[in-house]
């Protein structure tokens, strides 16, 4: 009987030596005053000295227990985390894409890469597998610097959620979800934004992966909820050479992934129409995510995710030096 995916996972498959040489010049800071509970590389909101007592902030999974007010509990049994004055570690969130329409690839499949359920299906690299190492290689980048970070796969609503944590272990944890979550159903971005802010609470780093393929109004209203509460977000869209070039060039069945239908078409009938359409969408997309002060990088999955991420990395790591944030 073969090994399940869980039993055969080797996590160091998901992230390329080369990713990680490529990402190691850099940090993934955080352009707001950000809430800790340990003593790391961020800009804290309080002065004073490490060891004096600031403020209470409710217990989330993944915490470190030793910083639990018990006396509160004993009063009120809630659970009450204590922070201190210049805590400044900072919560990363990975919000992962996995709707049927990120199950898209045209690539075959990479070498030596540990697969997702979206490649397994069709052995081929899909927008989710790019997600996936794009997510473990910031993923591992954040818990060098000691930050907590946690993972949300989502479609209509959320799939599966990893507990933000900075603990030995987390990076393997975030891999094995990731490796095994079934990539189907629509978007719904503002729906999920509702769900993932109900039960995250203090301020936190937000990554969005996906294709974007959600309506803008739906984006804008996404964005809109993160900034209201003060969160910072970045996107990275990703999308497949084949959506961006349309290079189809015999009539053929044409198929929507998340319940559009089946369309026969002639592709060449439609390509300036599709690729003006499509570039449209990107530019709205970049366009909405500027004007929240939010960061944007789009990825071309037939490329190494190494070089768009440091891209990313390097403007946001300048724009934090030359305004003195963080």
């Amino acid at each position: 009987m073969p090994d399940s995916p869980t039993q055969s996972l080797r996590a160091e498959n998901y992230l390329a030596p080369e990713t990680l040489g490529q990402l190691a010049p850099f940090e993934l800071r955080a352009k707001m005053i950000v809430e800790g509970v340990m003593s790391g590389m961020h800009r804290s909101p309080y002065q004073g000295m490490a060891v004096e007592f600031a403020q209470h902030r409710q217990y989330s999974a993944g915490d470190d227990i030793k910083h639990l007010d018990w006396k509160v509990w004993g009063r009120s049994d809630k659970l009450y985390i204590k922070q201190y004055q210049q805590e400044t570690n900072l919560d990363i969130v990975l919000l992962i894409d996995g709707s049927a329409s990120m199950k898209f690839g045209t690539l075959p499949i990479k070498s030596n890469w540990g697969q997702t359920t979206a490649s397994r299906e069709k052995q081929m690299w899909t927008k989710f597998d790019a997600a996936t190492a794009s997510a473990v290689a910031m993923a591992y980048l954040c818990l060098q610097q000691q930050d907590r970070v946690g993972v949300v796969v989502f479609a209509d609503g959320i799939r599966s959620m990893v507990n933000r944590s900075s603990a030995q272990g987390q990076w393997r944890r975030i891999v094995t979800a990731l490796s095994t979550e079934p990539v189907e159903e629509k978007t719904d971005l503002a729906h999920v934004t509702d769900q993932v802010l109900g039960k995250i609470t203090n301020r936190a780093l937000f990554v969005i992966l996906s294709d974007f393929f959600d309506s803008i109004d739906s984006i804008r209203q996404s964005l809109a909820r993160f900034r209201h509460r003060r969160h910072d977000v970045i996107l990275l869209q990703l999308l497949d050479r084949q959506e961006m070039r349309f290079d189809f060039s015999q009539p053929a069945p044409f198929e929507g992934m998340e319940g559009e239908g089946r369309l026969r078409i002639d592709p060449r009938a439609l390509r300036q129409a599709y690729l003006e359409t499509i570039q449209k969408h990107i530019d709205q997309v970049a366009k909405t995510a500027l004007s929240f002060g939010f960061d944007y990088e789009r990825l071309d999955t037939h490329e190494s995710v190494g070089p768009a991420l440091s891209h990313l990395l390097a403007r946001r790591n300048a724009y934090i030096k030359r305004t003195k944030i963080g």
